[in-house]
């Protein structure tokens, strides 16, 4: 052979080997790593996968879930108690019989509400009627008549409550103690009234 030949071989076996050894090293040796183009897809399937699961365990309520923030609670608030009506009161003096009948009459009024009332003692030792008027403006009275026990303790009687017709100063009430039983010849022990000009003992 030739140095033609030799020489025309020898260059045939360079660009042989020069275009082979691109291509080997664009293969590389098997089970080398993905490049990234690789690892994005597979990223991908994954996060689906890992996706599809999750909203599957969500829809049986399995699935985890964010808190939800707290909100803040607002103290209670007591509602405020309904003020009360006051009450007026105009009493007259205390009044003793000779006989042992303390007394004193008072005109009250709450709210629409006016009546009268009396404080009395009985230590006469006999058992007696209280007759209680209340004299409204106009003319309009109402009277109650209660049983008075003959023993010395303190008790009260009223009469009943009825809707105002002005102040309560513009209300008189009278009390008036006698021996319990009928007809006229019960004696009047004490007659005790809400003002004073009109009080008196006998």
């Amino acid at each position: 052979m030739g140095p033609v030949n030799l020489r025309v071989i020898g260059l045939g076996a360079v660009v042989t080997v020069a275009v082979l050894l691109p291509l080997v090293a664009m293969a590389g040796p098997p089970g080398e790593p993905a490049g990234p183009a690789d690892a994005k897809a597979g990223a991908g399937d994954d996060a689906k996968a890992r996706g599809g699961a999750g909203d599957l365990l969500e829809g049986l309520g399995l699935g985890s879930r964010t808190p939800a923030s707290p909100t803040p609670s607002t103290p209670a608030v007591a509602p405020a108690a309904p003020r009360l009506p006051e009450r007026v009161t105009n009493c007259g003096p205390e009044l003793a019989s000779p006989d042992g009948v303390e007394a004193q009459t008072c005109v009250l009024a709450e709210g629409p509400d006016t009546w009268a009332r009396t404080y009395y003692r009985n230590a006469a030792g006999q058992e007696l009627d209280a007759f209680l008027t209340l004299m409204a403006p106009g003319g309009r009275t109402v009277q109650v008549r209660c049983a008075v026990p003959a023993q010395d303790e303190p008790g009260t009687c009223e009469t009943p409550r009825e809707r105002g017709r002005g102040a309560a100063t513009a209300y008189t009430a009278v009390a008036e103690f006698a021996g319990s039983g009928e007809g006229d010849s019960t004696p009047l022990l004490l007659r005790a009234g809400s003002n004073t000009a009109d009080s008196e003992g006998s």
